[in-house]
């Protein structure tokens, strides 16, 4: 799952205050977003899609390709990572989802923009 860096940060924070294992995070400082690696298991529903279209999330869908992060390369302003991979564990996107939305809960401020 894709989305802008203020809003990853928010998730990994409320993922943390659950006590939620985190899983690999990359954060890409270019565009200024972060992916959470997740197991494909979200459904396939336009409603879900619209509802992160709006929040400015998007999801790269089983099969798609994410560019990593190289143990090589020096050049961090392409991507590096958050959390790097320690084994094989990815989080749940059900929980990464249900983070996002406790993101947006009464009294929290909807700061997501796209653009």
């Amino acid at each position: 799952m894709m989305m802008p860096a203020h809003l990853g940060q928010a998730v990994k924070i409320e993922m943390q205050n659950q006590e939620t294992d985190l899983g690999p995070i990359l954060s890409h400082p270019r565009s200024v977003r972060w992916t959470y690696l997740i197991r494909p298991d979200l459904p396939d529903e336009d409603s879900l899609f619209a509802e992160l279209f709006r929040l400015n999330v998007s999801v790269v869908r089983e099969g798609g390709t994410i560019a990593l992060p190289s143990p090589t390369d020096q050049r961090v302003e392409f991507r590096r990572w958050v959390d790097p991979p320690r084994c094989m564990y990815r989080p749940s996107g059900a929980v990464v989802l249900n983070a996002i939305r406790a993101c947006f809960g009464p009294g929290k401020h909807r700061a997501v923009t796209h653009g």
